[in-house]
């Protein structure tokens, strides 16, 4: 029988994430070999991911990153099924690890697919599900590209947000930052009055015209009144358009006028698991 030493346990737990004694299991099973415990380890996250696979995975952790030199940001969320498991510091670490990746990739199957630990994402996520006994999954990937990206991610890693601005002036760290804590604070569903779509503008005239009829309004004037309600509803909604929350007597495109006068908002990305 292959002695199975400390130093080899630590070396598989260094590699997997599993625990100690699931990792001495797997080398005694694989006969030492640490690419054959790798493979015991992942079949093991396999059979638990099946037996949970109709969980709701709705607890995690969303973890914003940005490049070097700030002109791509990322935001994935790492979903378990409890609070106490999107808690622990090794599952916010692996978000972390993960979100490095994700900046590397252009989209979810890319990012899916990109190597972790010698193994994909995905074979990681399952790996992960057998050693913390949780289904675990990435439950949004964004990315944005600009001049300049900011971020934010809210204490407890409940909701991140990345802003991407037209270029990179000064004092554009505070301002991104800024930004990005009203994007996530604020919800804005989109950037300005073009990126809201046309159903969602249709539903908000018939409430706003459903209203008025309720108030009595003639049927002649529902029109003009719906249109100056929608006007309402970009300016509550619409990130540029919004009161800025550190200074409501201007909006957030006065905001970042003020700080250089060619400076734009260009996108942005919010995640939020509440």
């Amino acid at each position: 029988m292959t002695k199975i030493t400390a130093s080899d346990v630590n070396n598989l737990r260094k590699i997997s994430g599993a625990g100690i004694m699931d990792c001495k299991n797997a080398l005694v099973e694989a006969n030492g070999d640490t690419e054959a415990a790798i493979e015991i380890l992942r079949k093991k996250g396999q059979k638990v991911a099946a037996k949970r696979a109709d969980r709701e995975s709705s607890e995690g952790a969303t973890i914003a990153k940005v490049n070097s030199d700030n002109t791509t940001g990322a935001i994935i969320s790492l979903n378990c099924e409890t609070d106490f498991v999107a808690k622990n510091d090794s599952f916010v670490a692996l978000a972390n690890q993960l979100a490095e990746i994700a900046l590397e990739k252009d989209s979810m199957d890319d990012f899916l697919n990109a190597e972790i630990d010698s193994m994909t994402v995905s074979d990681k996520l399952i790996q992960q599900t057998g050693v913390i006994g949780e289904k675990l999954v990435i439950g949004n990937f964004e990315k944005i590209s600009a001049g300049y990206v900011g971020k934010y991610i809210h204490a407890g890693n409940k909701i991140a947000t990345i802003v991407g601005f037209s270029s990179a002036v000064d004092g554009i760290e505070e301002a991104s930052k800024n930004v990005a804590m009203q994007a996530a604070a604020m919800n804005p569903i989109a950037l300005d009055e073009g990126g809201v779509d046309q159903q969602t503008i249709e539903k908000e005239i018939e409430i706003a015209k459903d209203q008025l009829r309720q108030e009595g309004k003639p049927e002649a004037m529902l029109d003009n009144i719906a249109k100056g309600k929608l006007k309402r509803f970009f300016k509550d909604n619409t990130l540029i358009n919004q009161a800025y929350i550190k200074d409501n007597k201007q909006s957030v495109a006065n905001y970042v006028k003020s700080v250089d006068n060619n400076l734009t908002i260009t996108d942005f990305k919010r995640v939020s698991l509440t």
